[in-house]
């Protein structure tokens, strides 16, 4: 007879190891992949994209690019992505539950992304190849039901079709299902999927989303609740206040949408929420939201830099720098699972980096190559303090 599992929660010292041992070992083990100082340096000196490549040949990317001919940004996008999903998927292989439900948590946001993709592109009428060939392929369904959705006519009735023959079946199925009762239940059932900006449907799906993982990981407890609970808090205080900055000019600041249609957008967790998103909703331009920012520590100095407009930074900057910062801290600690989490995040932002640098030698604007935020950097500005100490 098998043994049973031992049953506590993830982060016990009892059984984490026993459960989850070797997949945490790989991806701190794979934190060892990271480019370093020296690697963005030498990038960064490169004159043209064979000296990139070169370059990348020395680096966890060389296999990856080994048989690519002529390198551009685009195509060395494409590789450095495959080669982080191929790394996840086997990470997920390895894993038992309840780590296995949250590395899928993970893949759920680019699943809403690819639909919104794919019903974007229904819309315009674009070629359905091109459109699976720009998706993310951490969201990926099955092909015939990617190549289903934009069979359904452009009508409402469409696509209500399409959510109860296609989406229903998905993982992201009851965050669309969750989209219709409410905007039924606010009497606009008849043409909301027409008529509603995609990316509003998209801001709605992604707050059911970081919702629903929140729950998730507030059930599990331990240290996955503490740290993982707090890198969503603040992924959902992202979100809320990108909403209502590009809401300024658009019919969701009118004064009659602030209250209904723009609020329904914050998700209903973060250190935001709820004073701070319930004045976020009734904010009608800059001003007004930075004064309600000030209120918030860990947000003012992120205004600020919006603010102050100088040095080239932008508020999405900003951001990008917070969230390296606390996906880096994630590595710190033991026996959680915010570190998976944190490694998919900072490939990303990894890879970012690479188009970013490889597109700055494309077009010639070397004076712009070093707005980058580099990933475990000894350079960073929350480690020159520390530094300059020893």
């Amino acid at each position: 007879m098998a043994t049973p599992a031992p049953k506590s929660t993830p982060g016990s010292m009892a059984s984490f190891n026993i459960l989850h041992g070797f997949p945490e070992a790989l991806v701190r083990g794979m934190r060892s992949s990271f480019l370093g100082d020296a690697d963005y340096h030498h990038l960064t000196q490169c004159e043209t994209l064979d000296d990139v490549k070169l370059n990348l040949s020395e680096t966890d990317y060389g296999d990856a690019l080994a048989d690519m001919g002529a390198l551009i940004p685009t195509g060395l996008q494409k590789a450095a992505v495959e080669k982080l999903v191929t790394e996840f998927q086997y990470l997920r292989t390895q894993a038992i539950e309840p780590l296995s439900t949250f590395l899928d948590f993970i893949t759920y946001e680019y699943m809403i992304e690819n639909v919104m993709l794919l019903l974007k592109g229904t819309l315009s009428g674009r070629d359905i190849n091109e459109l699976i060939a720009q998706c993310h392929p951490l969201g990926m369904f099955k092909e015939s039901t990617m190549r289903s959705i934009p069979t359904f006519e452009s009508s409402p009735r469409g696509y209500q079709d399409l959510y109860q023959t296609v989406l229903v079946d998905t993982p992201v199925g009851p965050y669309f299902s969750l989209f219709l009762q409410e905007t039924a239940a606010r009497g606009e059932v008849s043409n909301v999927l027409e008529e509603v900006e995609i990316e509003i449907i998209k801001s709605s799906l992604i707050k059911y989303w970081i919702e629903d993982f929140a729950r998730f990981v507030e059930n599990l407890g331990g240290e996955t609740a503490a740290i993982m609970g707090d890198l969503l808090k603040v992924r959902a205080d992202t979100n809320a206040i990108n909403i209502t900055l590009n809401s300024f000019g658009t019919p969701l600041n009118e004064p009659a949408m602030r209250a209904s249609d723009r609020k329904r957008l914050y998700p209903s967790v973060g250190h935001l929420y709820p004073a701070g998103t319930s004045m976020l909703a009734d904010v009608g331009d800059e001003d007004e939201l930075g004064r309600v920012l000030e209120l918030f520590p860990q947000y003012s100095s992120i205004w600020n830099v919006h603010a102050a407009g100088g040095e080239g930074k932008s508020i999405d900057d900003a951001f990008y720098e917070r969230d390296v910062q606390m996906l880096e801290l994630a590595f710190e600690g033991q026996m959680h699972y915010g570190s998976f989490y944190a490694y998919v995040k900072l490939k990303e932002q990894e890879i970012r980096n690479l188009v970013w640098i490889s597109e700055c030698i494309l077009q010639q604007q070397k004076e712009e190559i070093n707005k980058f935020v580099p990933v475990f950097s000894f350079h960073a500005p929350w480690r020159s303090g520390s530094k300059s100490r020893h």
